[in-house]
């Protein structure tokens, strides 16, 4: 055989994929991710009423006396509390700050907790936490968990999607297998116009020479498979590459907002630069736009990330200009999932690690310190109840003290609204039973639902 030729099995798996295996373990088959998770499901009654999450990921600990814990001064003696005016809103009398004026068009959407509470105050743990129930050893994270047990509606798109991610372990699948981890889009601070999906384009070759060539390694990887059952690697990189395939079309359609009208882009914001400084620039609203696209596609847990929340100094300019950020984008997205018959089945989920302690009014001081004792989450849609406040904290906000609801409950209750239970959504793996809620006491909070 003429040597220019000869080619080992290795030079083209490396040569002629033309990217498709670069994408392995973050874009997955959900054929057969339904049919691995159909012994969890015959256990699980289809009480949810959502069928997809939109989580809303402020990094860093949003300040929640000055969003959403409205805390008046009382007393002769200034304390922690809300230096910014809050107001009723809608029929529901809810408090939300003025610097939300258009998330508070929506306040008989919301179901507020006032009641979360976290074990650490370290950013780093009480993240991963928030994420994956544990703060200290990698674990799936919650959209890897969703994903395992409903897999997604749409056969060309993955069941988990990250937009912006901050780090891997807001979507990584830990010891599930591979094909639940989450698709990142986007890195850290990245401006969301130029995101695509990395290593999904087949080179120069026209689609049909494509689909010949995967069809050829495919085969041969399925044969070295044979010999190799409990590969899951393995496994996973042959189900990621078809997955790959079929995404070049359906997940390039999503990410161009060219269809969308220029009244839509405006609403979210798309693109459109902040009147005040911010610590860390994003496009929030083209993420929350993707968002209801991919939600609308059948992908069934989609993340948005923004970052910036970390204010210890110039605590009122940074607060000023996230709020800026995510308000017109997080009322345009209510708006399109109501008008369009989808905030019913889609559960949306908005806070951060932990909050602030809050600042004492015209006290000369400008920071704001960390505060897992008392913060605030809220949720929207998926049969939560709606113009609700569930929870309270302390006259100055400084801890919880009535409807306390822990991450664990909070992963619980999520689960619960997509009609799975946390205590039967399970995974063995190391000898032992795993499950999002980890080992502890975990409860659903049925007081949030309608």
């Amino acid at each position: 055989m003429n040597s220019d030729l000869h080619f080992s099995r290795r030079s083209m798996l490396q040569n002629a994929s033309c990217g498709f295996g670069l994408l392995a373990f973050q874009a997955l088959n959900q054929n057969q991710a339904l049919a691995s998770s159909s012994e969890i499901q015959s256990q699980i009654p289809p009480s949810g009423r959502a069928k997809r999450v939109i989580f809303m990921c402020m990094s860093g600990g949003p300040a929640q006396m000055d969003t959403f814990d409205y805390k008046p001064q009382t007393g002769d003696k200034p304390h922690p509390g809300s230096v910014y005016p809050f107001q009723q809103r809608g029929e529901s009398g809810m408090w939300i700050s003025d610097l939300l004026p258009e998330t508070a068009k929506h306040a008989d959407r919301l179901c507020v907790i006032n009641g979360m509470y976290a074990d650490t105050g370290n950013h780093a743990q009480s993240f991963l936490q928030m994420h994956t129930g544990e703060r200290l050893r990698k674990r799936p994270s919650i959209g890897s968990w969703v994903s395992y047990g409903l897999g997604s509606e749409n056969e060309n798109l993955p069941g988990f999607i990250s937009l912006n991610a901050a780090k891997p372990s807001v979507y990584s699948s830990a010891f599930l297998p591979t094909r639940f981890t989450g698709t990142p889009i986007g890195t850290n601070g990245e401006n969301m116009s130029h995101a695509t999906i990395r290593n999904i384009q087949g080179g120069q070759l026209p689609y049909a020479a494509q689909r010949t060539q995967l069809d050829l390694i495919q085969a041969m990887n399925r044969e070295h498979f044979e010999t190799r059952q409990q590969d899951a690697q393995l496994e996973g990189a042959i189900e990621s590459m078809e997955l790959a395939f079929r995404m070049q079309g359906s997940a390039q359609e999503i990410l161009d907002l060219n269809r969308e009208t220029q009244a839509t882009l405006e609403r979210y914001r798309v693109g459109k630069k902040l009147s005040v400084g911010t610590c860390r620039p994003t496009d929030f609203g083209r993420q929350c736009l993707l968002a209801r696209r991919f939600i609308e596609s059948g992908v069934r847990f989609v993340e948005v990330n923004h970052g910036g929340w970390d204010q210890h100094k110039d605590h009122r300019r940074d607060l000023e200009a996230n709020c800026e950020t995510i308000d017109a984008p997080i009322a345009a997205l209510l708006e399109d999932l109501a008008a369009r018959g989808l905030l019913e089945e889609t559960l949306i989920v908005w806070g951060g690690e932990f909050g602030r302690p809050g600042l004492v009014p015209d006290d000369g001081k400008d920071e704001s310190g960390h505060n897992e004792k008392g913060f605030t989450f809220w949720l929207a849609g998926g049969g939560m109840k709606a113009g609700c406040v569930h929870g309270k904290t302390s006259e100055t906000g400084a801890k919880a003290v009535e409807g306390k609801v822990h991450f664990r409950d909070l992963h619980a209750t999520i689960l619960h609204a997509l009609g799975l239970s946390h205590q039967t959504l399970t995974f063995e793996h190391g000898g032992r039973t795993h499950r999002l809620t980890g080992p502890e006491d975990a409860k659903v909070v049925t007081e949030l639902f309608a």
